[in-house]
């Protein structure tokens, strides 16, 4: 690797905020290698850039080579699904919770591994998510899964409280098994 390349590397890595960006703009105003070499590192990130983006204005190359387009785009933040739905595992007709989202069957505490991101149903595995152990953090009692599936581990709250709470007999259950297992 060159001085040239690893400085462009170096340019694009850096540049995390717009400040950044816009200072180190300023060192490729004038310097037309430098500018090639960091369309050719955006490049190799799986920057889509066209051979004219040498000549776009300094801050709209850094930004466009970092590559992040794609990543700024994925959805991070839980979507609000509150949904009946029957449990797969034992055939309990499970209403909304109606104060949080109900993602698993109050009854065998069962799950589906349909989500990516909360509420997102876009996991493909879909498998069965069985209860493996309990954990009490601050105030919340924890419910771990293991996917049948693909052997995915996942966690959510367990509701303790009101008509339609989790069945204690069943998180206890879960927790000996824990426990002795």
């Amino acid at each position: 690797m060159t001085e040239l390349e690893r400085r462009a590397r170096e340019l694009l890595d850096e540049a995390d905020t717009r400040g950044e960006v816009k200072r180190l703009a300023e060192l490729l105003e004038g310097d037309a290698s430098l500018r090639a070499a960091v369309l050719a590192a955006g490049r190799a990130r799986g920057a889509e850039l066209p051979d004219d983006a040498v000549d776009w204005p300094a801050r709209k190359l850094l930004r466009r080579a970092r590559a992040r387009d794609v990543e700024s785009q994925v959805r991070t933040n839980p979507i609000r699904r509150d949904e009946s739905f029957v449990c797969v595992h034992c055939g309990a007709e499970v209403g909304p919770l109606r104060r949080t989202d109900r993602d698993h069957c109050p009854r065998c505490l069962r799950s589906l591994h349909v989500d990516l991101v909360p509420g997102d149903r876009a996991n493909p595995c879909q498998g069965v998510l069985d209860p493996v152990g309990v954990e009490i953090r601050g105030k919340d009692t924890v419910i771990r899964y293991v996917c049948r599936r693909c052997g995915g581990t996942h966690r959510v709250r367990a509701v303790l409280d009101g008509p339609d709470a989790d069945d204690w007999e069943a998180v206890v259950a879960v927790s000996a098994q824990q426990e002795g297992g």
